[in-house]
């Protein structure tokens, strides 16, 4: 996974986490703006997130930000 995505999924992750607690849910569309600017970086999201980890489609934000810091 590219640094930049990585970054952007740790930033969210504690974004949310700050604002809503440790138990909050993610979806890998929480990384992305509504309108699809991004599509070569949301599919290498999506990817990781259902082809890699096989991960539900909401997943506490805490998990997630420590798979990615442990680079999972």
């Amino acid at each position: 996974m590219r640094a930049s995505l990585r970054n952007k999924i740790i930033a969210t992750c504690e974004k949310k986490i700050a604002t809503k607690g440790n138990n909050v849910g993610i979806s890998f569309y929480a990384f992305f703006a509504n309108k699809n600017t991004e599509p070569e970086l949301l599919m290498e999201a999506a990817t990781w997130w259902i082809q890699t980890h096989q991960l539900d489609h909401f997943e506490k934000a805490e998990k997630i930000k420590t798979m990615i810091e442990n680079n999972l």
